[in-house]
């Protein structure tokens, strides 16, 4: 029952269609970082960039080296679209975008990892066999069939995805519309819709909207009587993210994701007309069975660990930001603060202002106004710079901040010499304050 519930083939209509889909939002996802000025803005004109914090060696090519960069992608996603060398091009693109989703967190966004998960699905899925280059060079590959759980992956995937954005939203601010007015009062000149985005029932639409839609939508697109309706719903729920919240491709990746809701037969016939369906009842149980299903159930078992670890570490995620990113927390607060920091020479006691308007973007300003791991890695950052002039010295932050609009709180202990502190993704620090009362 297990094997064939995993190994029975089905016809990978599906799956064909999604290669095509998603290869041409990652094609434009490159391209249009350069067109947009994304790779500009983000890559070169910052004198660095604050990367993963085990990625510190981890920075932007010099000179327009990131335009070639991202070209280069851009070919790889032309490749992944039209199936060919297949496998070279996932994998080229998977590796180079996971450079540049660890080199820099200033423009993190959650389908910037989402991208990165697919991307590594893809490099493993036979996605290639119909419909591609690779087929039709090399007959050998062909075939109108894949294991169910190449569909099965991505579904599960999907599902921890929408349920942990919906669980995410069960707070105070989202609960009484008002997170949900915050991100609309920013939108209230947009043409048309601008005024209609700061009625008080847009409000409340939005926040339990997007809580409801998160938490069933997977469901509703499982069962067929729901499928349809749900499609539908996802359209416009996608569509309407879109336009509001200009967030790239990742909507329209979204709405692709029902290529493996529908019946392989449904998709067959809508897209690939001409591909013979494939409806035979195999169950091919490859030798690397066990192999598959263990790397599979590590996988899942981290993807469905990691957004529970805030947890796990004191005071509230929101205002620490530990145990935030990769934990599916999409459009949850918005965030402002101050910070000074103050680098102190540990030999004379002579104590400095550090101009960060002329070291860092505004972008990143902001990231290190409100994120401890910003000031960690900044203190890291200015001690080595003082040890090249033979300085010793101590890096201070008196930092406020405020969550959704709340007065600024003091938010860094300014005694705590963040250079000397060490880093843990799983404990929380004790140089941040604790969170105000009502958060």
């Amino acid at each position: 029952m297990f094997n064939k519930f995993l190994f029975k083939h089905i016809d990978n209509s599906g799956l064909v269609v999604f290669r095509v889909v998603f290869g041409l939002l990652i094609t434009l996802e490159a391209f249009g970082a350069i067109a947009t000025g994304w790779v500009k803005r983000v890559l070169i004109e910052p004198q660095f960039t604050f990367s993963f914090i085990d990625f510190p060696w981890l920075q932007p090519l010099p000179g327009d080296g990131m335009y070639y960069y991202f070209a280069l992608m851009g070919v790889f996603g032309i490749m992944l679209m039209l199936g060919y060398k297949y496998r070279l091009a996932s994998i080229g693109y998977l590796v180079m975008w996971a450079g540049v989703y660890f080199m820099q967190k200033s423009a993190y966004n959650n389908h910037y990892y989402l991208m990165l998960l697919l991307l590594g699905f893809m490099s493993v899925l036979p996605a290639n066999r119909w419909f591609s280059l690779d087929a039709k060079f090399n007959p050998e590959i062909k075939s109108p069939s894949m294991p169910r759980w190449c569909a099965l992956v991505i579904i599960f995937q999907v599902w921890i995805v929408y349920t942990y954005a919906s669980v995410a939203k069960l707070y105070p601010d989202w609960l009484d519309a008002s997170m949900a007015q915050i991100l609309m009062s920013g939108k209230a000149n947009y043409w048309l819709i601008g005024d209609i985005l700061q009625q008080n029932w847009v409000h409340w639409s939005i926040a339990y909207t997007g809580i409801l839609f998160d938490l069933l939508i997977v469901p509703l697109l499982l069962w067929k009587r729901t499928r349809m309706l749900g499609f539908v719903i996802s359209i416009f729920f996608h569509l309407f993210n879109s336009i509001v919240f200009q967030i790239g491709i990742f909507p329209y990746m979204s709405i692709a994701f029902a290529l493996f809701f529908f019946t392989p037969k449904t998709v067959q016939k809508r897209f690939l007309p001409k591909k013979e369906f494939y409806n035979k009842e195999e169950v091919i149980v490859p030798a690397y069975k066990k192999t598959l299903i263990l790397l599979f159930s590590i996988y899942f078992i981290i993807q469905i660990a990691l957004p529970l670890r805030h947890w796990a570490i004191e005071d509230n995620v929101l205002w620490t930001e530990e145990g935030h990113r990769l934990s599916w927390r999409m459009m949850l607060r918005t965030k402002s603060g101050t910070v000074k920091v103050t680098v102190k020479d540990k030999k004379t006691g002579e104590e400095t202002r550090v101009d960060i308007y002329s070291d860092l973007t505004t972008k990143q300003r902001r990231g290190l106004a409100t994120k401890p791991d910003y000031m960690w890695q900044y203190a890291k950052r200015l001690k080595k710079q003082y040890a090249t002039q033979g300085k010793d010295v101590a890096v201070y932050f008196d930092a406020k901040m405020s969550v959704n609009n709340r007065p600024l709180t003091p938010f860094i202990n300014p005694t705590v010499d963040l250079a000397a502190e060490k880093w843990n993704y799983f404990k929380h620090h004790t140089w941040i304050l604790p969170a105000p009362e009502g958060l």
